[in-house]
């Protein structure tokens, strides 16, 4: 069989493409990253822009990266930072970066995702085992697989079913003379709940594992001075390896790992992630020295976030509407129905209301589950959250009034 023959099949999402490519997927917004920005012709009120503290429009944010693409072009360094990509700016990000999430090290990575897969990857070997919360992120799942040992699952956030799972772990290693290594998110990206870090790192008491955070959602936007979830439960010290990303709270790309001395060492020579592509280019360095400057002196700028997310979620949450348990800035609004009617309220919400906010079905969430997934940010105002929550009053309405049952099928190219 010529592997390509497999390609009529598109999978559970790319099976809709034709009819839903430039619309519901690969939308395409246009103008500065604000609030208010324009898909196809019409302005909208965005909630779908990973700009938690506003930085991406910051003056001073603007200003430094700028400067530091007129200074240094986005070509240098050239070369992985092994061979020669290697800078004393590199050098001193990781040392603030490491330095605000009290650890004694830290390794920049020149993207969040692949940089967390070769992280897990490395850590591991074959006598190892792996226990990892079912809500991961993708790239956890991804260095999971590439994992050669065993890996067990726990469902999400159930601290009863991840002691068995450690039970298991133990055994196996008690043979295998490997480690145990506990993975989990700060804040889950889709539903804004936590990882329950405070009972995990509890567990230690009873079990020998390591643990690692991913909290590419909580860099910036938990905790007193946004040092993470890690911050807002009061387990810094307990977390071993803490995983952030660029490309959340500092509106950037790229990301980073902090841990132990000896681990951040040991990942420098062995993050394949690394070793083989391009280091971070220079004004994307420079330009997260700056975010994370005003990240530590300029609080007002998570107050407006959070001020913002509070009048988001308390007034959902008054008119009723179900946004799970989030206790994050990711605000999920969860209704009843498939994608005939996902599809419907989209574009009533776009054509109608110019709301412009990323809509989730099946597979990425259970059949009959609807998501509206609203990333509110410092930019945002408390009368955008207002107007939302009226606008969502009213497609709720009309959901329940059955007037989104009718299956349409809609075509991308000829929405307006």
């Amino acid at each position: 069989m010529d592997i390509f023959e497999k390609f009529t099949n598109m999978g559970p999402l790319g099976k809709y493409n034709r009819e839903a490519f430039g619309y519901f997927m690969f939308p395409k917004l246009e103008g500065e990253i604000e609030p208010h920005m324009t898909f196809l012709g019409k302005e909208m009120l965005i909630w779908s822009i990973n700009n938690y503290l506003g930085l991406a429009n910051h003056p001073e944010v603007r200003k430094a990266d700028a400067q530091a693409a007129a200074d240094w072009g986005m070509a240098y360094p050239m070369g992985a930072r092994m061979m020669s990509g290697h800078t004393k700016y590199h050098e001193e990000l990781e040392h603030q970066l490491a330095e605000f999430e009290k650890k004694e090290d830290a390794f920049l990575l020149n993207y969040g995702y692949q940089g967390m897969v070769s992280i897990v990857e490395s850590l591991v070997n074959r006598h190892d085992v792996i226990v990892y919360d079912s809500e991961a992120h993708a790239c956890i799942i991804d260095g999971c697989r590439l994992h050669f040992g065993k890996r067990f699952v726990y469902p999400h956030n159930d601290m009863a079913n991840l002691e068995k799972q450690l039970e298991r772990a133990t055994k196996i290693t008690g043979q295998t003379g490997g480690g145990i290594l506990v993975i989990t998110e700060g804040v889950y990206g889709m539903s804004g709940d936590l990882g329950n870090l405070t009972d995990i790192v509890a567990l230690k008491e009873k079990f020998q594992f390591r643990i690692l955070v991913d909290d590419a959602h909580g860099f910036g936007t938990m905790g007193p001075t946004g040092a993470g979830t890690s911050e807002h439960m009061g387990v810094m010290d307990e977390i071993d390896i803490y995983f952030g990303t660029f490309a959340k709270a500092m509106a950037g790309i790229g990301g980073f790992v902090a841990s132990k001395k000896e681990v951040i060492e040991f990942l420098r020579y062995n993050l394949r992630s690394q070793i083989f592509a391009k280091s971070l280019p220079m004004p994307m360095v420079i330009g997260a020295m700056k975010r994370l400057e005003l990240i530590k002196t300029q609080p007002k700028l998570r107050e407006n976030l959070w001020k913002v997310v509070n009048a988001l979620q308390s007034g959902l949450r008054e008119k009723g509407f179900n946004i799970g348990a989030t206790a994050s800035p990711v605000t999920p609004v969860i209704l009843q129905g498939g994608i005939p009617e996902a599809t419907q309220i989209t574009h009533d919400l776009r054509k109608n209301y110019s709301i412009f906010c990323s809509i989730v079905t099946y597979p990425v969430v259970p059949k009959g589950v609807i998501l509206l997934r609203l990333i509110p940010t410092a930019a945002h105002t408390v009368e955008d959250a207002r107007y939302t929550i009226d606008a969502f009053s009213e497609v709720r309405r009309k959901l329940d009034a059955g007037e989104y049952s009718n299956e349409i099928v809609f075509d991308a190219h000829n929405l307006v």
